[in-house]
């Protein structure tokens, strides 16, 4: 089965100290990732503070990671907001950009009913033909997408063909390849859930903690594909404290406080996004230290 690859990173995005975004600190973190276990990034997603960038800065962070490391994974564009319009338009924008993929959220906060889902990513994918991801994060949204829904979707517009599946719920993820076809593609939106999921037929993970860990994330799929669950179950045990330490508190917080320990590129963030406090670092920093 043809896939974006095992392990896409959801990146952070580099800020510089004023508070702009850091485009070179960006394009540099992104090889950096590429060249250590992501086959992929999703670029402006929440983990990368996605809700406080401009249209036009996103644009710019798209077209400049294209060009610099494109050629390396698959680059996927965060288009998606609870805005409909809005979502079409910058859709079509950012499509012109050279990415390869685009992934769009089940609205939130308006949490609209399966109806009102199908219609607003019809809409989007009138917009463009470029693959789709649907982003399934009820926790976040306050409303999940059904099966039948993103059946209806697939069968009408097929380049919807995944979705980061991050509701928790493994009866929902057996149902959804249950009622699509073997091409549909279904990523674990959970670090720490990624190997139940490629149980019931996720093909890979849109990873945080593969800033640290991309090519340990990437060796416990391989070992999952390869028949060796014994390793693959031996790996995921070795990352349960960085899954843990890396969701102690709000997404992007401790990872973006990692990464910036790490001597990668980072830089603070843009509230309401704010530093961890002191007991929380001192989680952050203990699960990093196996990764200096």
């Amino acid at each position: 089965m043809k896939t974006f690859g095992r392990v896409i990173t959801a990146m952070i995005t580099p800020f510089c100290q004023d508070g702009t975004v850091d485009f070179e600190g960006s394009v540099q973190l992104a090889n950096y990732l590429l060249d250590h276990g992501s086959d992929g990034l999703v670029v402006c997603g929440t983990t990368g503070e996605s809700p406080t960038i401009s249209d036009e800065d996103k644009l710019l962070l798209f077209q400049r990671i294209v060009e610099s490391c494109g050629k390396k994974g698959t680059i996927i564009a965060n288009t998606g907001t609870n805005s409909t319009q809005h979502s079409v338009e910058f859709t079509k924008r950012a499509s012109a950009t050279g990415v390869d993929a685009l992934m769009a959220v089940v609205p939130f906060y308006n949490k609209p009913n399966q109806e009102g889902q199908y219609l607003h990513f019809k809409a989007i994918a009138e917009a463009s033909s470029l693959p789709i991801m649907i982003y399934n994060v009820p926790g976040r949204v306050g409303t999940s997408i059904t099966a039948n829904t993103l059946a209806r979707l697939h069968r009408e517009y097929p380049h919807i063909c995944a979705i980061k599946e991050a509701s928790g719920n493994l009866n929902l993820a057996s149902e959804i390849k249950y009622s699509l076809p073997d091409s549909f593609m279904m990523y674990s939106g959970d670090d720490g859930l990624t190997l139940p999921l490629l149980s019931v037929g996720a093909c890979g993970v849109i990873s945080v903690v593969s800033h640290i860990a991309g090519t340990k994330m990437s060796n416990m799929i391989q070992a999952y594909e390869e028949n060796r669950g014994l390793d693959a179950e031996r790996i995921h045990r070795e990352l349960v404290p960085l899954f843990k330490a890396m969701f102690i508190t709000t997404n992007p917080i401790p990872i973006k406080y990692a990464v910036r320990k790490m001597g990668l590129p980072a830089g603070p963030f843009r509230l309401p996004m704010c530093e961890p406090n002191d007991a929380e670092a001192a989680v952050i920093e203990s699960a990093l230290e196996p990764y200096k």
